[in-house]
């Protein structure tokens, strides 16, 4: 898995991520988030348009990212999943609570107030 951070000024970070998300590769991202966090960024976008697979341990990352942003009056946004992916996200029950965005551009677009 490969993680790219970009920081945008309008005071969003873009995380696009590439390759699978699962139990050997998730720590990469989570890291990747504290480092975020620990400099005070809790608006984060993840592009999903390069992950191929995510299983529960991926998932499970997601959800962490999300409550520690909205703790701290940011938002975690995921864009560009697969169409699979997407399903997953809604199965389990992620997508609703994380708001899940067709696109990148929508994703970085969104009204901040509505999350």
């Amino acid at each position: 898995m490969h993680v790219a951070v970009t920081n945008r000024g309008d005071d969003i970070v873009l995380v696009s991520v590439h390759g699978p998300i699962d139990l050997s590769t998730a720590p990469q991202l989570r890291d990747a988030m504290h480092t975020l966090f620990d400099a005070g960024r809790n608006r984060i976008v993840i592009d999903l348009a390069g992950v191929d697979f995510c299983d529960s341990v991926g998932l499970g990352t997601f959800a962490y990212g999300h409550n520690h942003c909205v703790a701290n009056g940011g938002f975690l946004r995921l864009a560009a999943p697969s169409r699979f992916l997407a399903g997953l996200l809604h199965t389990v029950g992620i997508a609703g609570p994380v708001p899940v965005h067709d696109t990148v551009g929508s994703a970085l677009n969104a009204d901040p107030t509505t999350v």
